[in-house]
């Protein structure tokens, strides 16, 4: 491919890109106010879990579907602490996640998130999370910290990793 052709074709991916997230934007337009996670975004991270916990998430299939609705929960209240700017932030990288050609460019899944496999969720993290570019780290980063952080937030989790809980208060000296 020459460079031209190459240059081309990076131009017309990014302007499509562009026109797909200006598209999102018009056809699910924010709420005022705080971030709430819409039916995709809990798809991303229903497909995104098994990836980034690995066995720490139930082994049969009910159990695991609630694993993952109580993730959901506890990562929809920690972005609901982060400063207005912030859940801009994580919405715009949702919305990035949800856009099927953003899906398909940046992240390498061609269908949807609930059927893409654990070995391409797998793929896409590593990718992420390994790229040249900062800002895809950064992402990698920010999705990362929201999964671990709401699922070892819970006190169900923390036997798992040896965490006994915080420590008790001290009494003042007599």
């Amino acid at each position: 491919m020459q460079r031209r052709s190459f240059l081309k074709l990076g131009l017309m991916a990014a302007a499509g890109v562009a026109a797909g997230g200006g598209l999102y934007r018009v056809l699910h337009p924010a709420a005022p106010g705080r971030f709430t996670l819409d039916g995709e975004a809990h798809l991303v991270l229903a497909a995104i879990a098994p990836a980034m916990l690995g066995s720490a998430l139930a082994a049969t299939e009910p159990q695991r579907n609630a694993d993952i609705a109580s993730l959901v929960r506890g990562v929809q209240l920690a972005i609901a602490g982060l400063p207005l700017a912030q859940q801009q932030e994580v919405q715009d990288l949702f919305a990035l996640l949800a856009l099927a050609p953003a899906r398909r460019l940046l992240v390498g899944i061609k269908g949807g998130w609930g059927e893409a496999s654990a070995a391409q969720v797998a793929a896409f993290l590593q990718d992420w999370r390994l790229h040249r570019f900062a800002t895809l780290q950064t992402a990698y980063l920010a999705l990362h910290d929201l999964m671990l952080g709401a699922w070892y937030g819970d006190a169900r989790h923390w036997a798992a990793i040896g965490y006994p809980g915080p420590l008790p208060e001290l009494s003042p000296a007599p």
